[in-house]
């Protein structure tokens, strides 16, 4: 490999290094008899977690580990193919009739991940003549798929419908799309989807609606942001969610018309080039579906731990919440990461979130609550911050 090549990486690891920028895996084992969300590092350090987005704290019901080894024991552990060439199962058009009749729509489309399902939804829908316009602070993947289609991409302010309505009033050719997180993954603070669907109607544009971080932490039946506002699901076009986080799985979705989920599955190149999910996972999601579901216990409990930590530190720098996302911001990114050093020291796993995943100057402690938290959890973590703040 030639030495220049070698120079400018080492150059560039130097800064990211110097910036408070550096990043490594972490080895996390999950303590088998705890109730709530313990983990063991590499050093044998007991931590209690903070950073899970397991929100409902299924992931270790012992039903879902039940559903997941009884259809191993039929379908084998991976699915060895693509969905369109023999990796398809029962156990996956079963999730998906399960989804869609959960949410009220005609079909479901799976995918392997959230990230996979925004870069094939928008890859394959929006066209390059098409005109993009989405929330600034949306997910990564949301990004990377409008860069995929080609199309223009205007950004609004975060939450600002009046900038949304200029930029959509200054639009003319091609077909205009509003992309935005229901739940926003960095922040916790929801879209003003009322607002959007209004402006999508005023100047006919479709809605691609991001509902990862919301669907069952808001709404009856965990049904996401467009329960909770009390809108129908037919009020946008196109609805993407992951197994992966309350749900406490693997995957994701994308949930529609019958004539979207048919274009997908014929166009996504995320999808069509995809190894099937393992069946194991798809029925372990069905099981965690019927919990979430009936998980009204749970989401009282997350909105109690919200409050409670909120009123406990009402100082403290938080940003506007309702979700149990809380972002505690620190400013610079070498003090997040230092506040999260002395969060570990006091066996408290809380990694800082520092750019590119959140803008320059606002890094932070993304403190993620789960109903699987007991109180004492919250008043351990609650008596560090004071002490560090």
């Amino acid at each position: 490999m030639p030495d220049t090549a070698e120079n400018t990486w080492s150059t560039q690891l130097a800064d990211i290094r110097r910036q408070g920028l550096w990043r490594e895996l972490q080895s996390l084992q999950p303590d088998p008899d705890a109730d709530r969300p313990l983990f063991v590092d590499a050093e044998g350090r007991l931590l209690l977690s903070f950073a899970s987005n397991d929100y409902l704290g299924l992931s270790r019901e012992p039903a879902l580990r039940q559903a997941a080894i009884a259809e191993m024991e039929r379908s084998g552990v991976g699915a060895g193919a693509a969905p369109l060439l023999g990796g398809e199962r029962p156990a996956h058009q079963a999730l998906a009739a399960d989804l869609a009749r959960w949410l009220g729509v005609e079909a479901v489309l799976l995918f392997g991940s959230g990230y996979l399902a925004n870069l094939g939804i928008i890859s394959a829908l929006v066209g390059r003549q098409d005109r993009v316009y989405a929330d600034r602070l949306n997910h990564a993947s949301l990004v990377d798929g409008v860069r995929l289609s080609g199309a223009r991409l205007q950004r609004y302010r975060h939450g600002d419908m009046a900038h949304l309505q200029q930029l959509l009033e200054r639009g003319t050719a091609g077909q205009a799309w509003i992309i935005t997180d229901g739940v926003f993954s960095m922040d916790g603070d929801l879209a003003p989807l009322p607002e959007i669907v209004t402006l999508a109607r005023r100047y006919q544009a479709r809605i691609i609606l991001d509902e990862a971080h919301a669907f069952g932490v808001l709404g009856a039946e965990g049904r996401g942001t467009l329960a909770h506002y009390q809108l129908d699901t037919h009020s946008v076009d196109v609805i993407m969610g992951t197994l992966g986080k309350a749900f406490g799985v693997y995957g994701a979705f994308v949930a529609g018309s019958q004539d979207l989920i048919d274009l997908l599955r014929n166009r996504a190149r995320s999808f069509i080039y995809h190894t099937a999910m393992p069946a194991a996972l798809a029925a372990a999601a069905r099981a965690s579906l019927q919990l979430l579901r009936d998980g009204e216990d749970r989401r009282a409990r997350l909105v109690e731990h919200r409050d409670w930590l909120r009123a406990e530190l009402p100082d403290a720098p938080w940003l506007p919440s309702a979700t149990p996302i809380q972002g505690l911001v620190l400013g610079a990114a070498t003090a997040a990461v230092q506040t999260a050093a002395r969060l570990r020291e006091a066996g408290l796993y809380c990694p800082a979130v520092r750019p590119p995943t959140v803008p320059k100057g606002s890094a932070r402690l993304r403190i993620t609550l789960s109903a699987a938290h007991h109180r004492e959890d919250l008043t351990q973590l609650v008596t560090a911050l004071r002490e560090i703040l």
